[in-house]
């Protein structure tokens, strides 16, 4: 890791809700470093879990966090909510994109999003053509994703707060591709996160949250250097209450469902461990791990009291840039409340998919993105794996 210091980020947000709901969505930008399959899969892997039930409807109760996670009521009411989603790609400028210019892409999720600090994995630059592509001549199945600056606009309407940008697509149009990312965001007020030794922390409600993002990539927090990972989130601890870590790891495709003890390999990359880094980065002091990359569902699981989500899904791929067939379509929101000292407070996972075209929905007839993740999570970690109700509810094992 460099000797540089961490680049901190303070003093977002003066919310009025005192929850914080983490809500995940993953989203999938199949790739690897220079290369990415985003369409690769035929269908032929079609996963579909069929549990008897469904979710009651969600109740609305105002224009703020409409789907809010059940709370435990012996923990001390001194929390706040945090909503984080996994891959977002809203279009591949300039060929594929969503119809009127992206307008109402969030839409069907947004009353979901909403919460104290709304983070997602921004999985493409923000950016112009730069003229510099990693997918160069007779590089073969590799896809460089991007789309136009003007689509902040969509990820500000939704209510993303902060954003991950350690991940495969970051660099797809190179350094400049990805200063204009930060450029975008910054000026649309959106924090982000991911670059080598970068801590970003935010106020919530005065709760201090440092938020680290990692990906097995240069110039990013790499998480094949477990020791290193440790030592980044627990300077993160030094400095905020709270610490969630955003993880693009784990090999990709609809055969990856499960989470398995071991290193991930996918295309001659080593894509991480996924169980020993998270059990490492919960160790040195974080209190929540979203991960995100495989671009399917995978299990939940608590470790020392604090939830790992190992893979929420596709959540968004705009103008048909991710592969809608099986069990890929499929992504979730995940709402975490914790108290200020890192408490387990309560969680709820709300189930999407990607639309014909792309855009993230909320399924509520059909909940499947929770019926998948029930299951694997009780099949991966029969003794540690989250226990998702009917009704979304997320439960440590008992």
């Amino acid at each position: 890791m460099n000797s540089h210091p961490p680049h901190r980020r303070q003093g977002l947000f003066g919310r009025p809700v005192l929850t914080i709901t983490i809500v995940l969505a993953a989203l999938a930008g199949i790739g690897a470093a220079g290369v990415a399959f985003a369409n690769r899969d035929d269908g032929s892997a079609d996963t579909k879990w069929q549990q008897p039930g469904a979710a009651a409807p969600a109740k609305t109760s105002g224009s703020k966090a409409t789907e809010a996670a059940p709370a435990d009521p012996g923990v001390s009411s001194d929390t706040i909510t945090l909503s984080a989603t996994g891959d977002i790609m809203m279009s591949n400028a300039p060929s594929k994109m969503p119809p009127n210019n992206g307008d109402g892409f969030f839409d069907s999720v947004k009353a979901s999003l909403a919460s104290d600090l709304v983070m997602g994995n921004l999985e493409q630059p923000l950016t112009e053509d730069t003229g510099t592509s990693k997918c160069g001549p007779g590089s073969g199945n590799c896809f460089a994703f991007r789309s136009p600056p003007s689509y902040v606009k969509h990820l500000k309407d939704a209510g993303f707060d902060l954003v991950n940008t350690a991940n495969n697509h970051a660099k797809d149009f190179g350094a400049k591709g990805a200063a204009n990312t930060r450029a975008t965001l910054d000026e649309a007020g959106i924090k982000a996160t991911g670059n080598s030794e970068e801590i970003t922390v935010v106020d919530v409600k005065g709760v201090k949250v440092a938020v680290v993002g990692f990906a097995p990539y240069t110039g990013l927090n790499n998480l094949n250097d477990v020791e290193g990972a440790a030592a980044l989130v627990k300077k993160a601890k030094d400095e905020a209450d709270l610490v969630v870590v955003q993880a693009h790891l784990g090999a990709e495709g609809a055969e990856k469902q499960h989470v398995k003890p071991g290193t991930e390999i996918f295309f001659g990359e080593s894509r991480g461990d996924p169980i020993k880094f998270s059990h490492a980065v919960i160790d040195a002091g974080a209190d929540l791990v979203v991960g995100h990359g495989p671009h399917v569902a995978r299990g939940m699981e608590f470790y020392k009291g604090k939830l790992i989500a190992y893979s929420l899904g596709n959540f968004a791929g705009g103008g048909k840039t991710l592969s809608r067939t099986g069990v890929l379509k499929y992504g979730g929101i995940l709402q975490v409340t914790l108290g200020k000292d890192g408490s387990y407070a309560g969680g709820k996972l709300f189930s999407t998919y990607m639309n014909d075209i792309g855009l993230p929905t909320r399924d509520t007839k059909n909940e499947q993105s929770r019926k998948i993740m029930a299951k694997l999570s009780e099949d991966d970690f029969p003794s540690t794996g989250a226990r998702i109700g009917t009704d979304g509810a997320i439960k440590p094992a008992e």
